[in-house]
């Protein structure tokens, strides 16, 4: 069976199979600044989720067997950007992350996190696509024969592959708990977070790393006024730990500094 489900753009949900949508639920959110900067896209709603799905089925292969994985530089500022850099610098020398086709996964490449992660965010489910674990490697993948998502058990693999400093993605606060309980050293970064509650936004500051604000009102209340270090203007990136300061500002130094936005755009609405 091939079946992806994902959430993206203003975290709508969407199924797709055998490389077409076979549903699609509606977004949280009616406006994405990242969205109307590099796609033009001034509001979500049904058809322009749909044409930019496909394009990115189109254009990339995502969540089928001609999936591009590799992508360059374009000195832009994300999550995957940071893991990126620090896997380029051998900061870390371990990140795990999660891509459609294949599920939880092992990246050691600067050029496999940025595209895996700079494409497709919230990957919630799916299923095994045999070219995709091929090229990142079957033994790179937490469980090739089903694709599993687990994020806790992508570490505890990461550890006892003999990996000394990892980096995570997390989609949720329950992972990032476990994984700080496995390994504390572990560097923990928060995604994918529109619509969290105000309790969850508070203990992700107390546990995370790297938080990205996404659409998320919480994360901004709490991260402006707790966060160490705050970079990003429209979909602000928050430090919540001196590694994670640290690392931002890594990033901020590769890319040449960060531009200041006067009147920024930003998601709407926030939620």
């Amino acid at each position: 069976m091939d079946e992806h489900i994902i959430e993206a753009l203003g975290k709508t949900k969407i199924v797709i199979k055998n490389g077409r949508i076979i549903s699609m639920g509606k977004p949280m959110i009616k406006y994405c600044p990242l969205f109307h900067k590099y796609r033009g896209i001034k509001e979500l709603n049904k058809d322009t989720i749909q044409e930019n799905i496909e394009f990115r089925i189109k254009d990339f292969g995502m969540c089928t067997p001609k999936r591009e994985l590799r992508m360059r530089d374009f000195l832009s500022f994300g999550v995957s950007e940071i893991i990126s850099t620090l896997l380029e610098d051998d900061i870390i020398d371990c990140a795990v992350m999660v891509c459609e086709g294949a599920g939880t996964v092992l990246i050691t490449q600067p050029e496999l996190a940025q595209g895996i992660g700079g494409r497709i965010s919230g990957v919630i489910k799916t299923t095994p696509i045999k070219e995709i674990i091929e090229k990142l490697g079957r033994e790179n993948v937490l469980e090739p024969d089903t694709a599993k998502i687990d994020q806790p058990m992508g570490v505890n693999k990461a550890l006892n592959e003999g990996y000394n400093s990892i980096a995570v993605t997390v989609a949720s606060l329950d992972d990032a708990k476990k994984i700080k309980k496995i390994n504390s050293k572990v560097y923990v970064f928060a995604v994918h977070l529109t619509g969290i509650t105000r309790k969850e936004a508070e203990m992700l500051f107390k546990t995370a790393d790297i938080i990205t604000s996404c659409a998320s009102k919480h994360i901004r209340e709490i991260g402006d006024k707790k966060a160490l270090f705050k970079a990003g203007y429209s979909i602000p990136i928050y430090a919540a730990t001196k590694a994670g300061e640290k690392f931002i500002k890594k990033r901020i130094k590769k890319i040449g500094g960060l531009k200041e936005k006067k009147n920024p755009k930003l998601p709407y609405p926030l939620i």
